[in-house]
């Protein structure tokens, strides 16, 4: 009996763990965004998609839409910004590294919204 449960529970172990570092390499993929390439935007908020794993944000650079990956939302309201301080149509400062995949995509590192900056990381 002892046999089979240590072998049953080695072969569950098989096949979840694998498929959970599956999931954290695909989720926490920064290597994509080149981090010697830092830069800022500073432009209204057109569109917020606030959600679990990450928030997401689009804004105006350079004639271009670009999308905004934010930080987990528990971070974010921990430090003090809140869904409502990013509605649509509200100033932003963004600072972040474009992403090498996604031509307009960048990873925000630090967010500065009525007057008060938040870091993202």
């Amino acid at each position: 009996m002892k046999i089979t449960s240590v072998l049953g529970f080695a072969m569950v172990g098989a096949v979840v763990l694998p498929a959970a570092f599956s999931a954290a390499q695909a989720h926490h993929g920064w290597g994509s965004y080149d981090a010697s390439k830092s830069f800022t935007i500073s432009s209204p908020v057109e569109r917020l998609a606030w959600s679990n794993p990450h928030a997401h944000m689009v804004v105006s650079y350079d004639g271009n839409q670009w999308e905004a990956t934010l930080a987990p939302l528990f971070r974010m309201q921990a430090r003090g910004l809140s869904e409502a301080m990013l509605k649509p149509g509200t100033q932003v400062v963004i600072e972040g590294y474009p992403s090498r995949v996604n031509r307009y995509e960048m990873r925000a590192e630090r967010i500065t919204v009525a007057g008060k900056t938040v870091e993202l990381r």
